[in-house]
């Protein structure tokens, strides 16, 4: 190697003062003073503990992103929570020219439409806090509106941002192309056919040993930059502090500069999150942010070094003095978005207002005493698209009622597919999975299963062989010359949406009647020396513990579905982000046929008859999966349904063939479908059009989650846009299912909720951009175009028509029907719970059954304090 990595400090400071020798590097005069503090005239010491509290403080900031096998919801302004929303959103513009708040000309369209009207503005100016440039009226206000926003361009910068500005370079783009095209092949997860050779290294270490020998830097004229990186040490701790010595940062800068540096490179540090979260899971560390940011803040040490011309020091010096001067120009940046922060408020309130008035004062249909058992009880999801389909359902038939859960029932299990040794996590990135569920064949001899696995490790290598050919540098060639024309019928035949079939990619190499017979093995034992399964005890336990979540613990029906959801897409990269978010980002069925199965079994029951859980021995639960594309129903298992059953089964699918199509015609006006003789066609051909940027909505326009019994909201139309969760406080004894609700699928439903909002008030920032550029890299994420950052949140097509926006940008507000006392007391144990309350991340509301007006619900104001809403006027 032309240059060894130094062996220590002392000869990284040597081979630093060497290097000065080569016209191309100027280093800086402080470059190598060392670890533990910087000796600057210009502001105080920084000593190593204040990098690495900024390096942590940092890191944090930035949200996770899953990749795309898992592809899950997440609030992009998580590491922000713990500050209120308006504060959030001056430090996150101040930092990364990233917005929280839509234009002006948007909320000046939303009172001109009377979507916001005068009385909200005046609600909105009571309920901020005074800042001095907010106008005090309503008038004052709307006059302020009318005025152009002020340039808020971001106030922190990088070395290569002000190397561009002063000196004309290109060094931003390089900096991202580079760092971003290094990270896609280092996390490569099987899509590129020639491997890194430093994969078995450290993030930084692996970066460093391939950037000294990387030219170019060099061919593009940026001289000396790859003998900058090789004064640098090999531990990346080490590295930032020489760093921070180098630029001249001071202890006040840190903080915003390594945010805004993580933030030029945000898609793949929430990638880097992303590993470091499923390690805190398991109880150890994961330090990838830390390495990826030792990586990004090299370029600019080397950048600096590179570059001695004075009036890039001197941009650079007034950067640095800027950035220190962290409480001025956050409260700059607030004042100038006051006006745009008291028209969200006053947005949200507007949304509130329809919504308390649909729930408090309209007409649900009247629940008549039925005291017959019920026909059928269907549990669903608390997912919006459930809602649609739980109406259409209830109003096939007076014997059929529905029950809303978080999707995975409880169930937090890992799921390995035939013949792989570890599985995905079926439940919500909140929780670590309790047990291991390995599919199996039913019937099937040990001689069968072994000429099952043999034939799909075939079938998969021949796959890959076949992968290889196609993507070979001189095959490739040949692949396309030979076999092009052999695939013009399957595309035409895709184009017509005839004969696609979609399967799940767990089920490559498997025949389709092996598939029939494939299902969860529930009978506890090893494999590959891990304990799969549930034992006697284990199983009654959860058995108990999901009835009571479910408030499900008498007045069973004959039938009882269990009902995930999954999405039906092709050439979707983001296809599990449609599928169950407290599934992991998986579909439902394999936690759907557990619960069943475990549900149905004898002794269990019998164990729960003891529990005081008394299930009728003619109640018989179903594992099924809603597809929330086609809006069609599965019933698994089918053949193990008692033939007493038979006629009820029949029924059931006559009332899930209607409630399927009134739900599809539902869908189908907000698609652009309209009224069409093949209506139902046309919205089913959608899961399988391979050109479809939209196969479905969703949870585009998500605004409410109510956690209340269902007689609360039954017969009422909420349009698809509330998550629903059936809760029975009367029931619930020791307060631990509003526990549980408060600090799981309430806080999951905030996720999607902000996920959807980031992605669209500033998609580029939140978002992932126009879905026809996008390209899978390494099959983590998607890029826009051929290069790039790592693109997180939804794409443009998921949140907007072409004409206007389907999802408003509006924050959830949470209903829950309860105590406030038994509220307040779940607020003040759990923070995570505190932050997203206190600080106008989601509006709380308290729901009762006292009459009319003002006690029928209360509005949470923070600080475990509630006011009276009456029930307002439309």
């Amino acid at each position: 190697r032309k240059y060894r990595e130094p062996a220590s400090m002392t000869e990284q400071i040597a081979l630093s003062a060497a290097l000065t020798a080569d016209p191309h590097v100027v280093l800086h005069p402080e470059a190598g003073i060392g670890q533990n503090t910087a000796l600057r005239a210009g502001g105080p010491l920084v000593v190593r503990t204040d990098v690495d509290a900024a390096i942590a403080k940092a890191a944090a900031i930035i949200a996770p992103l899953w990749p795309l096998k898992h592809f899950v919801a997440v609030n992009p302004f998580l590491g922000l929570v713990n500050l209120p929303f308006a504060e959030a959103a001056a430090k996150l513009k101040r930092a990364t020219g990233a917005s929280m708040l839509m234009s002006r000309s948007y909320y000046r369209g939303l009172i001109a439409s009377g979507r916001i009207t005068d009385r909200d503005l005046a609600q909105a100016l009571e309920t901020v806090h005074p800042q001095q440039a907010l106008p005090k009226t309503v008038p004052a206000l709307k006059k302020a509106l009318a005025e152009d926003t002020e340039d808020l361009s971001p106030s922190v910068v990088t070395v290569a941002e002000i190397l561009d500005r002063t000196s004309g370079t290109s060094a931003t783009s390089l900096v991202l192309e580079s760092l971003s095209k290094w990270c896609a092949a280092y996390w490569d997860e099987g899509q590129s056919t020639w491997r890194m050779p430093w994969k078995n290294h450290s993030p930084y270490a692996a970066w460093r040993a391939a950037a000294i020998h990387d030219r170019t830097p060099r061919t593009l004229g940026f001289r000396g930059i790859r003998k900058a990186f090789a004064t640098l040490p090999d531990d990346p701790h080490d590295a930032i502090t020489i760093i921070v010595d180098t630029l001249g940062l001071t202890a006040k800068a840190l903080d915003d500069y390594f945010h805004r540096a993580l933030a030029s490179i945000g898609g793949w540090t929430a990638y880097a999150r992303y590993r470091g979260w499923g390690a805190e899971l398991a109880g150890e560390m994961d330090d990838t942010p830390i390495h990826l940011l030792a990586m990004r803040l090299a370029w600019d040490y080397g950048l600096f070094i590179t570059h001695g011309d004075p009036s890039f020091r001197q941009n650079w010096t007034s950067a640095v003095e800027t950035m220190a001067d962290v409480t001025n120009g956050e409260n700059r940046t607030a004042s100038a978005l006051a006006v745009e922060t008291v028209l969200q408020n006053a947005f949200d309130l507007a949304c509130q207002r329809e919504t308390i008035h649909t729930i408090t004062t309209r007409t649900a249909t009247p629940k008549t005493e039925n005291l017959t058992r019920k026909a059928v009880q269907a549990a669903f999801c608390i997912d919006v698209r459930s809602e649609v389909y739980r109406r259409a359902f209830e109003s096939v038939s007076p014997d059929v009622e529905t029950i809303g859960f978080a999707g995975f029932f409880g169930f937090p299990i890992e799921y390995v597919p035939i013949g792989q040794t570890d599985g995905g996590a079926q439940c919500p990135v909140l929780l670590k999975p309790k047990f291991v569920v390995r599919e199996t064949v039913a019937g099937a001899g040990p001689d069968e299963n072994t000429g099952i696995l043999t034939l799909r490790r075939l079938r998969r290598r021949a796959a890959k062989l076949w992968k290889s050919f196609k993507s070979s540098a001189v095959t490739s060639f040949v692949y396309v010359e030979t076999a092009g024309l052999s695939f013009a019928a399957k595309l035409v035949s895709d184009s017509a949406h005839l004969t696609r079939t979609v399967s799940h990619p767990s089920t490559d190499g498997l025949d389709k009647d092996v598939l029939h017979h494939a299902g969860p093995e529930l009978q506890a034992g090893i494999s590959n020396g891990r304990r799969t399964g549930f034992g006697p005890v284990e199983r009654v336990d959860m058995a108990e513990a999901v009835l009571k979540a479910m408030s499900m613990t008498g007045d069973f029906a004959r039938l009882v579905m269990l009902t995930g959801h999954g999405s039906t897409t092709v050439n979707n990269p983001h296809a599990s982000g449609l599928d169950c978010g407290a599934c992991g980002g998986h579909t439902g069925e394999a936690n759907a046929r557990v619960a069943a199965a475990i549900l149905n079994d004898p002794a269990v029951r019998t164990r729960l008859h003891k529990r005081g859980i008394i299930i009728p021995e003619d109640s018989w639960f179903l594992g099924c999966l809603h597809d929330t594309t086609t809006d069609g129903i599965t019933i698994f298992n089918r053949e193990q349904v008692p033939q007493s059953h038979q006629d009820d089964l029949d029924r059931l699918d006559g009332w899930l063939t209607g409630a399927s199509k009134m739900a599809r015609s539902e869908r189908a006006a907000l698609l652009g479908i309209g009224d069409s003789a093949n209506k139902d066609k046309k919205v089913t051909a959608r899961s399988r059009d391979w050109s479809q940027v939209r196969p479905e909505w969703g949870l585009a326009g998500n605004t409410a989650f109510i956690a209340a019994p269902r007689a609360r909201t039954q017969g009422i139309d909420l349009g698809g846009r509330a998550f629903l969760h059936t809760y029975d406080w009367k029931a619930d004894t020791d307060w631990s299912v509003l526990e549980l609700i408060m600090t799981a699928p309430m806080v999951v439903a905030s996720w999607i909720n902000l996920q959807y909002y980031g992605s669209t008030v500033d998609n580029p920032a939140f978002g992932s951009g126009n879905k026809v550029l996008h390209n899978v890299t390494g099959t983590i994420g998607v890029l826009e175009g051929n290069g790039g950052d790592l693109r997180t949140g939804l794409s443009w097509q998921s949140v907007h028509d072409g004409k206007r926006l389907v999802h408003e940008p509006l924050r959830l507000n949470v209903f829950i029907e309860a105590p406030i006392e038994e509220i307040n007391r779940i607020i003040a144990k759990h923070e995570s719970v505190r932050h997203l309350a206190d600080n106008g991340w989601i509006h709380l509301f308290a729901l009762s059954e006292g009459g009319e007006g003002g006690q029928s619900c209360r509005r949470y104001t923070g600080n475990l304090t509630w006011q009276p809403v009456n029930a307002p006027a439309l």
